[in-house]
């Protein structure tokens, strides 16, 4: 059991430390062996100079406040057989390692503080390919938290302020003694009266009911510069969430997301659509009117293009995102081939082949493909 050093001094437990001091001064007068030799009395003062060494100091003090020995080399502490907490002769890993790393009394943890930053935003913006291109203005509207204007952030009814937390003294943490292997460890929890913070708020604010902040909905205005790519996000400083108790805002990130183009394909800054050209234009040659995003370019297709051709159109592209100039524009070319012919039409191309030293058989008369393949492979021409 822990000795009643209050007791031993003859002062309550609400004695201030010249009380403490006034009241150790006379029982030393009254107890030192120089003064009264009788051998209880010696052992009188030395019960009463180890009073007035726990007594004095703040954190033997709180110890013995708490239940606990300081003095004790093993045990006594509110945390042993029969004490509150009823934690037996040990106590979890934990709370050791509370004690001897930051969690016991004296680790300087503190309350922790009411204001807090925000948390981050992120909001998802659907753009064609012309805005993410060239740039754009581009309104939106966000759901955040934003600063209580009813109490600035403080959290408390008009006209009344914090309270110091009854239950832990505004230390934000609730300490207790505890009996292990290793002698007496003081372990700290948050104070679950006011969560850690050491203050209560005995008169939230009505608006935010304490919080310092409320969500409400906001419209905004976010720059896009040309050349931006789907996925990409753009920051607003201080545009995300207000924190708890009206600290700093958080960021709001706008993530890009570009819609499919009817014509165009995007990699990079660099543009891709297909072009059908007539079989006789390609072997001809022929001119094109190529609508790019800003402007209409005339292209030349030579005579004689193949199937799968691409032509280049520089700087038609998008703007780079990063210094100046544009991506290219590329124009891959699919030459079509007639489905259908009448017997004018077929006779002509029939006496175009001729002329070309190009045989041109008949299906209907010579068989299909895999039947010449065959006749080839038995040896008949």
């Amino acid at each position: 059991m822990a000795r009643d050093y209050y007791g031993i001094l003859g002062v309550g437990r609400e004695a201030s430390d010249d009380e403490i001091k006034r009241a150790y001064r006379k029982l030393a007068r009254q107890f030192h062996p120089d003064v009264n030799p009788d051998p209880e009395a010696q052992e009188k003062f030395k019960d009463i100079n180890a009073a007035y060494e726990v007594l004095s100091d703040d954190r033997k003090r709180q110890i013995v406040d708490l239940g606990g020995d300081p003095l004790a080399p093993g045990g006594g502490g509110a945390g042993g057989p029969g004490g509150p907490g009823g934690a037996g002769p040990f106590v979890g890993f934990q709370d050791i390692m509370d004690a001897f790393f930051g969690g016991a009394a004296g680790g300087a943890r503190g309350p922790r503080p009411r204001t807090r930053p925000g948390a981050d935003a992120i909001l998802r913006l659907e753009l064609d390919l012309h805005e993410t291109a060239f740039g754009v203005e581009a309104p939106i509207t966000v759901d955040t938290a934003v600063l209580c204007t009813t109490c600035s952030g403080a959290g408390t009814a008009a006209g009344t302020h914090l309270a110091t937390c009854e239950a832990c003294g505004g230390r934000g943490e609730v300490q207790s003694v505890q009996r292990t292997f290793l002698g007496q460890v003081v372990s700290a929890r948050p104070c679950t009266v006011c969560q850690g913070y050491g203050t209560t708020i005995p008169h939230p604010c009505p608006t935010c009911a304490g919080d310092g902040r409320v969500r409400t909905r906001r419209s905004l205005t976010v720059k896009i510069p040309a050349g931006v790519e789907d996925g990409m996000r753009i920051r607003l400083a201080q545009q995300g969430e207000v924190g708890p108790g009206g600290g700093t805002a958080g960021d709001l990130y706008v993530e890009i997301h570009e819609r499919p183009h009817d014509v165009y394909s995007r990699k990079g800054d660099d543009l891709h659509c297909r072009v059908t050209v007539p079989m006789t234009a390609a072997a001809l040659g022929t001119r094109l009117t190529i609508k790019t995003l800003d402007s209409e370019e005339t292209v030349d297709v030579k005579a004689g293009t193949q199937p799968g051709s691409t032509l280049r159109l520089r700087a038609r592209g998008v703007p780079h995102l990063r210094g100046t100039g544009r991506g290219d524009l590329y124009v891959h070319l699919d030459v079509r081939t007639p489905t259908k012919l009448d017997a004018d039409q077929e006779k002509m191309l029939r006496d175009f082949a001729k002329t070309r030293g190009e045989e041109v058989a008949e299906l209907s008369k010579q068989g299909g493909f895999f039947s010449r393949m065959r006749d080839a492979f038995n040896g008949h021409a």
